[in-house]
């Protein structure tokens, strides 16, 4: 049996505004890069030994009209002066031969910090439950070496988030992707 998994992953984010919602997304998903591909939004598991790889270098295995699988937080709204987030976590484990977790956020009001922080925080909790670990944020975040430490395993966490305030008239979209290459 052949199975599809992914090699590598890429962050990226962008913002769109335009009076019509829909061109607003399209706006974000070109400030973000992935326009040209046919996304397809799947769960949140990073499979084991997938490399993550900066945005330019993913930008160059895209190709127009391609499927592409991507997890992907939206937030979007019409309401002048609406702070808007959306956000990507990730959970990295120490063993690159087990796989990790990707969560989405979205959010009215938060900052693209208090965002990101939180889908972070997000990934690890889901990765830290699928363990079997009884996992407090709180209590594990090292701040100094910003790692989460699970049971004696350090994960690495990252997220890329995009905020934006809403303009006066028409839509904005902001967005945030972890795109899979394969």
């Amino acid at each position: 049996m052949n199975i599809n998994l992914p090699k590598e992953i890429f962050l990226t984010k962008g913002v769109g505004s335009h009076r019509e919602e829909l061109h607003s997304f399209e706006l974000a998903l070109r400030d973000a890069g992935i326009e040209k591909c046919n996304l397809v939004q799947v769960s949140s598991i990073l499979p084991p030994g997938c490399r993550v790889i900066s945005r330019t270098q993913g930008h160059k295995a895209l190709k127009a009209g391609a499927i592409t699988f991507c997890v992907m937080s939206r937030c979007a709204s019409n309401e002048p002066r609406r702070l808007l987030a959306s956000s990507i976590g990730c959970a990295i484990p120490a063993d690159r031969t087990t796989y990790g977790y990707i969560s989405e956020h979205h959010a009215f009001g938060q900052t693209e910090r208090q965002a990101g922080d939180y889908a972070e925080d997000l990934a690890a909790a889901m990765l830290a439950s699928t363990l079997g670990i009884d996992f407090n944020v709180d209590e594990s975040w090292d701040e100094k070496k910003e790692l989460f430490k699970i049971s004696g395993k350090i994960v690495g966490t990252r997220n890329i988030t995009q905020s934006s305030i809403v303009k006066n008239q028409g839509y904005t979209t902001v967005l945030a992707a972890a795109v899979f290459v394969f």
